[in-house]
């Protein structure tokens, strides 16, 4: 567990760029470049699993950003989030302009870790970059907030090492919403936020998760455990339009490439 000096020392004392290893600087103008410099775009993995959002990642993950995420998840350099939340910010915004205006605030829901992994960490990295993007959005005048509406219901097994079919199985029905979160997600526009996509299949669960809750008017909460993708899709805009989105950091580089066609 990091003590509040071990925080504090990373925050006035940079020792090196997260991204590259320069000494004495958090991030360097070359890795802030890599991690926002480019437009966000549209990712799917490949295969895509049913019921994925639609997601936005703002770069590629390789060379200093993934250097860059995992200093920041794995080594605790928490002065990396500002610049996180600057690039998860896009990811949002660019996801926001291909669903058109809507003036409802944006609702950042952080996709859950399990809990021994926010233990081992002595953080969320997570949700800190979601705060951090929640203030990059509203600096730029989108009323934004982070609901942290997610929780993980069952234990799950370790992700690492496992391809796309069993991550989903391992997945299934693992999240739920908590007591009170369907009220928090009324009037919004959920966004489903995360450092990293891979195979898709926690953003797809995090998803199923929000859809079996739809708050209708009057109050009432509504649940479509077995609806399918269709008829979900078509309840969900008839009753509140809150089409469920997802923004990321990271994506592999081929589903980038997918995407140019």
């Amino acid at each position: 567990m990091r003590g509040w000096w071990q925080d504090f020392t990373d925050l006035v004392l940079p020792a090196e760029c997260g991204g590259c290893g320069r000494p004495r600087t958090v991030l360097c103008p070359e890795c802030r470049a890599a991690l926002s410099g480019a437009a966000p775009r549209r990712v799917r993995p490949v295969p895509e699993p049913p019921g994925l959002p639609e997601v936005h990642a703002a770069a590629p993950y390789a060379d200093e950003v993934r250097a860059t995420l995992l200093a920041h998840k794995e080594r605790g350099a928490l002065s990396l989030a500002g610049a996180l939340g600057v690039a998860l910010a896009g990811a949002v915004r660019a996801g926001l302009s291909s669903a058109g205006r809507d003036g409802r605030p944006v609702l950042l829901v952080p996709v859950p870790s399990a809990r021994w992994a926010v233990r081992a960490r002595g953080h969320d990295p997570v949700r800190r970059i979601a705060l951090a993007a929640a203030g990059e959005l509203r600096r730029g005048g989108t009323s934004a907030r982070v609901a942290a509406v997610l929780r993980q219901r069952r234990a799950v097994a370790d992700q690492s090492g496992l391809d796309s079919r069993r991550r989903r199985a391992n997945l299934a029905g693992a999240l739920e919403v908590t007591a009170g979160g369907a009220r928090l997600l009324a009037g919004g526009r959920p966004v489903l936020v995360d450092d990293l996509i891979t195979t898709g299949a926690s953003l797809t669960e995090a998803a199923r998760a929000l859809r079996e809750v739809i708050t209708c008017g009057g109050g009432r909460t509504v649940v479509y455990a077995h609806s399918t993708r269709e008829e979900m899709g078509e309840r969900m805009a008839g009753s509140t339009g809150a089409v469920i989105r997802a923004a990321v950091i990271a994506a592999p580089p081929d589903s980038f490439e997918i995407n140019r066609n």
